[in-house]
């Protein structure tokens, strides 16, 4: 199922507005598409904006453990986003690897589908969101990009530069984020101000500030810690190319120049950054240990299930504090 192009853009809309909407840097300069999208045969006057229509949804599938037979059919409704959501969460990685290893960080849909299912690897926010909002959107849901201010760091007041998604199932909205790392919500979020929801154990809140902003809260032992606020404004593929711009390639980047993986598990969540492994349980217990340079792709591989070839083993290593 495509979305019709008037939720994205005026009915007179021409062919390149609509390509200005998802990858705002096609038309001025070539070098910052990694691969720009065109537009293939589909119904007139309706565009898959997170080119969902070019998805082997087969094989992402098989990537994240989700049986047809054994999970559900597959429906534009709260059961199969919640399954597919957590399925996600429990089998791609957050890592900015890429970006350590000094690379680009293209998010057409071919190179997502390359690096996240076929190669097995992981990604950072904008690649992780914008393929779940392509799957999303083949299999019929409404779907919106959002852009965020992390507040997990502190009090400061940081740019907007994660992105989550939005959507939207028989008139009301769901938080879904499969990209936050370690401390990102298991399921889909009601998007209602003083909505909680447990987790296996993980506790999240929604609540609502001025100007239409809302915050995913998490409850940890000490108390409720704000992860990110978010305005109701709509974001498209092209926002979060320029967003990921700066993530990967802006020298305050926070991803430049280290390691930085994580997995939000049932049991346990984990995050690597630089040489530090930290793990926290569901009962608050925190732990920290160094990861040595020799140990450091055994950690990646074993404890965050990504996969690397030999350049990229070489190349992460000389990037850890310890390496040569």
């Amino acid at each position: 199922m495509v979305l019709p192009l008037s939720a994205y853009a005026p009915a007179h809309a021409s062919r390149r507005t609509v390509d200005r909407l998802r990858n705002p840097w096609s038309w001025a300069d070539h070098s910052w598409c990694h691969g720009a999208r065109t537009a293939g045969p589909r119904v007139e006057g309706e565009i898959a904006l997170w080119s969902g229509d070019e998805l082997d949804l087969d094989a992402y599938l098989a990537r994240i453990g989700y049986e047809v037979e054994r999970d559900g059919e597959l429906a534009p409704d709260v059961r199969t986003l919640t399954a597919l959501h957590r399925a996600h969460v429990g089998a791609v990685p957050f890592e900015n690897l890429d970006v350590a290893l000094g690379r680009p960080v293209p998010l057409d849909l071919k190179s997502l589908q390359d690096k996240l299912v076929a190669r097995r690897r992981g990604g950072y926010c904008y690649e992780q969101n914008s393929l779940f909002a392509a799957v999303l959107e083949r299999i019929g849901f409404t779907v919106a990009g959002r852009g965020a201010r992390n507040r997990s760091r502190g009090a400061d007041l940081p740019p907007v530069t994660h992105a989550l998604l939005v959507v939207t199932i028989a008139g009301e909205q769901w938080l879904a984020d499969v990209g936050f790392g370690w401390q990102g919500p298991l399921e889909p979020v009601p998007l209602r101000d003083g909505v909680l929801v447990e987790q296996s154990g993980w506790t999240f809140g929604i609540g609502a500030e001025d100007e239409g902003i809302h915050v995913l809260r998490s409850l940890r032992p000490q108390g409720w810690t704000d992860l990110y606020a978010f305005s109701p404004q709509t974001l498209y593929p092209g926002d979060f190319t320029v967003m990921n711009h700066y993530s990967s390639s802006h020298p305050e980047s926070r991803f430049l120049g280290q390691v930085v993986a994580q997995r939000p598990g049932v049991d346990v969540r984990r995050a690597l950054v630089r040489e530090v492994l930290s793990t926290v349980r569901t009962d608050g217990v925190t732990e920290e240990r160094t990861v040595s340079a020799a140990e450091l792709i055994a950690t990646l591989e074993t404890e965050f299930g990504i996969e690397l070839d030999d350049e990229e083993r070489a190349g992460l290593v000389r990037v850890h504090p310890g390496g040569i």
